[in-house]
């Protein structure tokens, strides 16, 4: 899920995010260069690279905190090359940097929150190609590596393709969170296979529990927890280039392969055994509400699916790991489509080239840019050669292996997709769905917005 700012929000906020007078240094150190586990090897290959009296500015979706932990990651960067690195965040990003960009006063880098916005940039000329060797690099060196090259890879004007992002910090979508002592006292184990977690929901009907909490109220957003399950579903039963056309509508919403992806959540969310209150409240429950019903005694529910950020919203003083913990949403053992990940990230573009630029990206490359985040939490790569010790806590390390075992990663589909379509029709589908529709008829529904905005 990614809510859009309407224009007339961003139009308020402007004068917060443009450069002028708003630049913020490069922040702290927190960690001693040669102490602890880093890799500090490639820390000082950074200072091969003298960048003294360039600037390099950066401007990105992150504030507050998040904002403090980026400055602080870029203080390596500008410590070792001696380039002054100057980072804008704001929240209204989207459309700040496309103003930006049609002035010619975009910055160096931009860091997208998703790659729809930058598709459109590069087809329009406002961003420069990584080259083939970043692609190479990204390839060997990121599990999954040829999703992420995909994922940054768009057509110019001209139609001729080429890598122009680089993604660095990844969040994680593909999670069935439970409580490990309800598990425990019930006798039941964690699924390796969907064909598993399918027989476990059965088994723990049988024994009179209601194996999941599902909630799709959002306020304005009702409805897009089950556009997750869905994408989720497409990438489980279908070959990812199968996931890739549906996204772009190369095939249609009707497709049959798309409804069977439908009914699969439909096999969870419309079964009243399986949810707690009955299938005829999914609709309505709210989904920052819906996870609480694992920590009731006894339990509401045993299962439920949602990404990395819902801890935000258990119960206070639920203590990940013992209280609540995570397994993988696994993948059918029988259709040999390995481990597909679900999830977003942000993509790292040149919007205006320099040297100092480029050498920010390669900055990006070297171990101790993400292992310095790592360790101050709020992140995830898919990154082969950092230590995974350097994670924060135990939780993002099991999510980071996660990424790490993935054989495909793929966007939040809903994202890429028209905002009249992934904003709007699917999420309205979706509630329409789970209060008892066919799922032809709303996919026919939602193909039917899609094809209105192609008119």
């Amino acid at each position: 899920m990614n809510l859009h700012l309407k224009p007339a929000i961003a139009a308020a906020l402007f004068a917060a995010s443009t450069f002028t007078g708003a630049a913020i240094a490069a922040g702290e150190m927190p960690f001693k260069p040669g102490e602890g586990d880093f890799n500090w090897e490639s820390y000082e290959a950074l200072k091969k690279t003298d960048l003294k009296g360039e600037q390099v500015t950066v401007f990105g979706p992150w504030l507050g905190p998040d904002q403090k932990v980026f400055e602080n990651v870029l203080s390596y960067f500008a410590k070792a090359s001696n380039a002054d690195v100057k980072y804008v965040g704001s929240d209204s990003f989207e459309q700040q940097i496309m103003i930006d960009a049609e002035a010619g006063s975009a910055p160096n880098i931009a860091v997208f929150p998703q790659p729809g916005l930058a598709a459109d940039m590069a087809k329009r000329g406002f961003l420069t190609p990584l080259g083939s060797e970043t692609a190479d690099w990204v390839k060997e060196n990121y599990a999954a590596g040829q999703s992420w090259v995909d994922l940054a890879t768009f057509a110019n004007s001209k139609g001729e393709k080429d890598l122009y992002g680089f993604f660095f910090k990844v969040d994680v979508k593909s999670l069935v969170w439970y409580s490990p002592e309800n598990f425990e006292d019930a006798g039941y184990e964690v699924p390796e296979s969907m064909e598993d977690l399918k027989k476990l929901t059965d088994q723990i009907a049988k024994d009179g529990g209601k194996p999941w909490c599902i909630g799709l109220g959002s306020g304005g957003a009702t409805g897009w927890p089950a556009t997750d399950w869905v994408e989720d579903m497409m990438l489980r039963t279908q070959p990812p280039e199968v996931y890739d056309q549906w996204v772009s509508n190369e095939i249609s919403f009707t497709d049959e392969r798309v409804v069977a992806a439908i009914e699969e959540f439909g096999a969870f969310a419309r079964n009243d055994k399986y949810v707690a209150g009955g299938a005829g409240s999914v609709a309505s429950t709210d989904f920052r509400d819906s996870p609480k019903g694992l920590f009731s005694s006894p339990p509401q529910c045993y299962m439920h699916r949602q990404a990395s950020f819902i801890p935000a919203f258990f119960p206070e003083g639920t203590e990940i790991g013992a209280d609540a913990d995570f397994f993988y949403f696994p993948s059918y053992a029988d259709k040999d489509l390995g481990k597909p990940v679900l999830g977003a990230g942000t993509l790292f573009t040149i919007t205006k080239d320099s040297p100092a630029a480029r050498a920010l990206v390669e900055f990006l490359k070297s171990p101790i840019a993400h292992e310095v985040w790592m360790a101050q939490k709020g992140f995830l790569t898919p990154f082969k050669g950092v230590n995974p010790k350097m994670y924060a806590d135990d939780t993002l390390r099991g999510m980071g292996d996660i990424l790490l075992n993935a054989t495909t990663f793929r966007f939040d589909g809903s994202d890429l997709m028209p905002g009249g379509v992934g904003a709007g029709s699917f999420w309205t589908g979706m509630v329409d769905y789970a209060g008892g529709k066919d799922a032809a008829e709303v996919s026919k529904a939602i193909q039917d917005s899609w094809d209105a905005l192609k008119k």
